[in-house]
């Protein structure tokens, strides 16, 4: 186990309680000077703010994340946009009491917010009968809204700001988050919950909204901003008729609520972050309805917890209720685990799967790491080789990128990065999302990368809607210095484009295929990966319904083509690849419905795929780090594990039994060796910094030390901390 202080221990564990069986935070340990000593994560130096529609939205799509924050004992903000009030019957649609219960909105709004206040009691302290204290918070002038404190853990807070939800999942409603974003209706109103603190009603403007976003990040500061998913993935059912041309649009599996809540976030966290230096803001989007049609992806034990937390919700437990409006909503409870929402309750995934190519070697072998703070890519690079420790955070640029950062390493040993930005809607400029890279064109006097400025590479959909729904870069170097880049595209297809020396690109296309795919379900889910083989072909691979899709070029520097049917388990999840010696290609990822992570490799050019082998439980979700180290079939994996910490093992024929790295985090961990040969752990922590554990030596059955983090300040312009 990679502890805060001590030397290395190595504690082989085969999984994780859930959510670390709620233990409660360790007490703070003393600050070690930066980048020279072992260290661990404070909860003072985390701020969370959550920007959710519905109150119960974080429970459904950012738990097991939100739990793991609140019991932390990080500060934590859960700001609930809409009352939810929907058609105001406290009632499951369908049954027999729907028709019989009267139709309150106000009523039905202060239920489903005593709900949400029991469940975040019982996540923060345990005790779902936790005290409040209410008060009516002025954000803006001449505003109001609801905040709630947990006096047992007065760290945590909740705010209501009340505005009137659509009352419908796709039709297009005028009066909605959604119209309001797009200028249909020029304001909002707000619905007042019985017994609110709020004394009266308020309609807000478009810029209202976003700025009073803007008031609870300058309020909060927060570290990690997290919300539902702006970019969500159309259906192919028609899409309904629109009484104004401006609302008429694809019909998509997620709420519009969900969708229009995370773009005023967005907005709010560029106006944020226009008004002062970008600071160590981790951005996380959620998916949302989109689960249902995703394969499963969290182990059952965490999918329990989860529904356990939503029937405190629902008031399935029928604790007594001093409030007349009730204590739950109604029309979920009982239903989280077993009913309509299952699929909700048995997934969480992040918009940005996260990349298996943030940190790698520089052209002198020292390991840089990349990664998204405040909008804009930052990078950490070793103060010498095999050091393990990593210099100051150095800004290299970008504005509103978003997820992780991809990076090629060309054959002269340079570096090209990839990211996704969204680009907002402003007077003659549409909404849209873009690939974006920036290419290095030299190295600063103390060895630090420099990069170019940021170009766009467009989207394989020109049209601004479709261009939303493009995926994450991946992209590979060929030996002959040719770029290809690779992201799904808006059909569920795979666009591409290619550069000699990453430059000068060809117009987008998309490859063939893919194959067995499930008709009427996003065809490609995002988190695909791609390398070059020894024999310099490129493979890409992808998760989708029930399969891995392969697509493997046929000669060195041609284009991948559809490879064979892999037969290889549903992905739960982003897939990873990486080469080894022969031809052969290995990937990892989690299998759907268990979490388990399996290996599998295909040999060499004609050879099928087969799963290798499994790794203990572990749990967690997401994409699994992947990378060799030393030759033959050596490799070091990182993962999430249940408790949201970072696991680590090494792989040969079969790989070793894991260690704790206890470490909460952002994204992807990332793995790679070091210019010895000793395996390197990197994983960006929820105080934005990042940290970094390494091998004493080389060998499978090395241990990792603890963890060093680099406490720099990002206002640097150039170079890293004297080693």
């Amino acid at each position: 186990m990679l502890q805060a202080t001590g030397g290395a221990v190595l504690a082989a564990t085969a999984g994780a309680g859930v959510w670390a069986r709620l233990a409660p935070a360790a007490p703070p340990r003393p600050a070690e000077s930066a980048g020279e000593r072992e260290s661990t994560e404070e909860p003072d130096d985390q701020m969370f703010v959550h920007v959710i529609a519905h109150p119960d939205d974080g429970l459904f799509f950012m738990n097991p994340n939100l739990e793991q924050a609140i019991r932390s004992g990080a500060r934590t903000v859960t700001v609930c946009l809409t009352g939810g009030e929907s058609d105001g019957r406290n009632a499951a649609r369908g049954s027999s009491l729907h028709d019989r219960v009267p139709a309150d909105r106000a009523a039905f709004a202060r239920a489903r917010d005593n709900g949400l206040l029991a469940a975040h009691a019982q996540m923060a302290t345990g005790d779902r009968e936790g005290l409040w204290d209410e008060e009516a918070l002025t954000l803006l002038p001449g505003f109001q809204v609801e905040l709630q404190t947990l006096r047992g853990a007065p760290q945590h807070q909740l705010i209501f700001v009340e505005l009137v939800e659509a009352r419908a999942v796709y039709q297009p409603r005028a009066t909605s988050l959604r119209g309001l974003w797009l200028g249909v209706v020029d304001t909002l109103p707000t619905l007042r919950p019985e017994g609110s603190p709020v004394q009266r009603r308020f309609r807000y403007t478009r810029d209202q909204v976003i700025d009073t976003l803007a008031a609870v990040l300058d309020r909060y500061r927060p570290t990690v901003v997290r919300t539902l998913d702006p970019d969500a993935v159309h259906s192919p059912k028609r899409p309904p008729a629109a009484s104004d041309p401006r609302l008429v649009g694809p019909r998509y599996y997620d709420h519009q609520d969900h969708t229009a809540s995370a773009h005023f976030t967005q907005a709010a966290l560029a106006r944020y972050w226009g008004r002062r230096h970008p600071g160590t803001t981790i951005v996380e989007s959620y998916l949302g309805y989109e689960l249902g049609a995703l394969p499963h992806d969290l182990a059952p034990a965490p999918a329990r917890r989860k529904a356990a937390l939503l029937d405190i919700y629902g008031w399935a437990d029928h604790r007594p209720c001093a409030d007349p409006a009730g204590c739950g909503d109604r029309k979920m409870g009982g239903t989280a685990l077993h009913g309509s929402p299952h699929n909700w309750t048995r997934g969480t995934r992040l918009r940005a799967p996260g990349s298996n190519a943030w940190v790698r070697p520089t052209r002198d072998g020292r390991l840089a790491a990349f990664a998204v703070l405040g909008g804009a890519a930052y990078c950490w690079t070793e103060s010498r080789r095999g050091s393990g420790r990593f210099g100051a955070p150095v800004r290299v640029g970008g504005d509103m990128l978003e997820g992780q950062i991809h990076v090629v390493r060309h054959p002269d040993g340079t570096l090209q990065l990839f990211a996704s930005r969204t680009v907002l809607p402003d007077a003659g400029t549409d909404h849209r999302r873009e690939v974006v890279t920036a290419v290095q064109h030299g190295t600063g006097p103390d060895g630090v990368p420099a990069f170019g400025d940021w170009v766009s590479l467009g989207s394989p959909d020109r049209d601004p809607v479709r261009s939303l729904e493009i995926g994450f870069p991946a992209a590979v170097a060929t030996p002959d210095g040719t770029v290809h880049l690779f992201v799904r595209a808006w059909d569920g297809g795979i666009g591409y484009r290619s550069g000699p020396h990453g430059g000068r690109w060809s117009p987008w296309d998309r490859l063939e295929g893919p194959v067995g795919t499930l008709k009427g379900s996003p065809q490609i889910v995002d988190g695909i990966d791609v390398c070059v083989d020894s024999d310099g072909l490129v493979h890409l691979v992808a998760p989708s319904a029930r399969t891995v899709q392969h697509w493997v070029s046929k000669e060195a520097g041609r284009m991948p083509r559809p490879g064979a049917a892999t037969g290889l388990p549903e992905a739960g999840g982003p897939v990873s690849v990486t080469p080894l010696d022969d031809g052969v290609v290995r990937i990892a990822y989690r299998q759907s419905e268990t979490a388990r992570v399996l290996l599998a490799e295909r040999q060499g050019a004609l050879g099928g795929w087969r799963v290798s082998a499994q790794c203990a439980r572990v749990g967690g979700y997401g994409r699994v780090a992947l990378a060799p180290v030393g030759p033959g079939d050596r490799m070091v994996l990182a993962a999430r594990d249940d408790a949201g910490d970072v696991r680590v093992a090494m792989a040969q024929a079969a790989p070793k039994p894991w260690q704790l790295c206890k470490l909460a985090h952002s994204a992807a961990a990332g793995v790679a060796p070091d210019a010895d040969g000793r395996a390197v752990l990197v994983a960006l922590g929820n105080d934005g910094k990042l940290y970094a554990a390494r091998q004493q030596k080389v060998g499978q059955t090395a241990p990792f030390q603890g963890w060093r983090v680099q406490a720099g300040s990002l206002e640097r312009t150039g170079g890293v901390a004297p080693d």
